[in-house]
């Protein structure tokens, strides 16, 4: 940690519907710990709603934090993941960007240091009274690839490129991205990393169009080339346009409602998701099926980077509501035998539909449900294959590196009749 590292900051939120920000209250640094406290005007509004609750309810004075946390979930969750904190060291610290794992940053700084058009409805100023959001410099797509390919080296940045990127360093994940922003719609655009060995960017969109296909609620998402490289564009559902300006959706990710953190995180699981879904979501059968859906597709198409911060929920104060699927990628994989990032059930995480089988009643679904999910998501990937890998172009070869390795591999159907 940097000695001027920054020891406070305001969270600023946009309420459910609106299209400006107000403060909501402050964090301070309280030795490793960083904490929340509500300021008296936000507790005094009307309109007011926990960031989230059960982990910051409205009550006034400074918020104790679940056991075994540091900051906030809810908070963390407004955070630059591995890339956007690349981007953050690549600008601070300059050439030091090349020794990026061995910097160490404090969560306030990457908040404070990271674009202000953020996942969700938060964002983090010096001043509790005027919100400066911290702009974007506009760049084409071109540019901003150039520049995630410089961070990605280590090299330095120019001021103009470094704002740029910035503008998207607060959204999660471990590969090269930006956001670009069009008249009426935003975007998460993903871009080709310098050590990939086959087509990442073609294998997530062929995977997100099948899982639309096969009836499930998935971020849309185009395909484009910037530079000669393939770029995904997907559809933020956290932003929405309307003619008084745009309005922010609040979220939180699956590990917030699991209220565990990135070293506790081995603890989730589909069964236990599947509970807090009964609990406390609108309209939990439907969830609940939509769910089993993604769970089941993931194996089918070889996605095993589930975690739980790539599930999530919208937040209106008072109830969660399921968001639309999104980083779904399949990974490479050398032979057969695979295993997903969050546990089915606990303590078994080996990517097999029989696993599947065998938590449906979890989801409200019986066998023949849940073999009729399975049956239908496994008949559209192959029937829509060819379709889906030519509006992406993808070469004969990398249709066979993934064609019964990623999608469809065999293991996933051991033990299934």
């Amino acid at each position: 940690m940097t000695s001027d590292a920054p020891t406070e900051a305001y969270v600023w939120i946009w309420l459910p519907n609106a299209t400006e920000p107000v403060v909501a209250g402050k964090l301070e640094q309280d030795g490793a710990d960083l904490v929340f406290a509500y300021g008296k005007s936000y507790l005094a509004r009307n309109d007011a709603i926990p960031i989230y609750e059960p982990e910051l309810p409205l009550k006034a004075g400074t918020l104790p934090l679940p056991n075994g946390l540091n900051a906030p979930n809810c908070i963390r969750d407004g955070a630059p993941d591995a890339w956007g904190q690349r981007v953050i060291i690549n600008r601070v610290m300059g050439l030091k960007g090349q020794a990026a794992n061995e910097v160490e940053l404090s969560l306030l700084t990457y908040l404070m240091e990271s674009g202000s058009d953020r996942i969700g409805a938060l964002d983090f100023q010096a001043s509790p009274i005027d919100y400066v959001p911290r702009q974007s410099q506009a760049a084409s797509l071109e540019e901003l690839m150039s520049s995630a390919e410089r961070v990605e080296k280590g090299v330095p940045l120019s001021k103009e490129l470094g704002l740029a990127l910035l503008h998207g360093s607060a959204i999660g994940g471990a590969r090269p991205k930006a956001l670009i922003d069009d008249i009426e719609v935003k975007y998460i655009a993903k871009f080709s990393a310098s050590n990939d060995t086959y087509s990442v960017v073609k294998g997530e969109y062929i995977a997100m169009r099948l899982a639309a296909i096969a009836g499930l609620n998935v971020a849309p998402v185009k395909l484009t080339q910037a530079a000669g490289k393939d770029v995904l564009l997907i559809k933020r559902f956290d932003r929405v346009d309307t003619m008084e300006g745009w309005k922010r959706r609040a979220m939180v990710s699956a590990l917030t409602l699991f209220e565990l953190d990135e070293m506790m995180a081995r603890y989730a699981s589909y069964e236990k998701l599947a509970e807090i879904i009964r609990l406390r979501f609108t309209d939990p059968k439907q969830t609940l099926r939509e769910m089993f859906g993604r769970l089941v597709f993931n194996i089918l198409c070889g996605n095993t980077d589930d975690h739980a911060r790539n599930h999530a929920a919208f937040w209106d104060g008072k109830s969660l509501s399921l968001t639309p699927a999104y980083d779904i990628c399949p990974q490479g994989r050398a032979g057969g035998e695979a295993s997903q990032a969050m546990s089915i059930i606990e303590g078994q995480n080996l990517s097999k539909l029989m696993t599947c089988i065998d938590v449906a009643h979890h989801f409200q679904l019986d066998e023949q449900d849940a073999h009729e999910v399975i049956m239908h998501q496994r008949q559209i990937i192959q029937e829509n294959w060819d379709e889906i890998c030519g509006e992406a172009k993808l070469s004969p070869v990398d249709r066979d590196y993934f064609w019964k390795r990623q999608f469809l591999n065999p293991f996933a159907f051991e033990g299934l009749n």
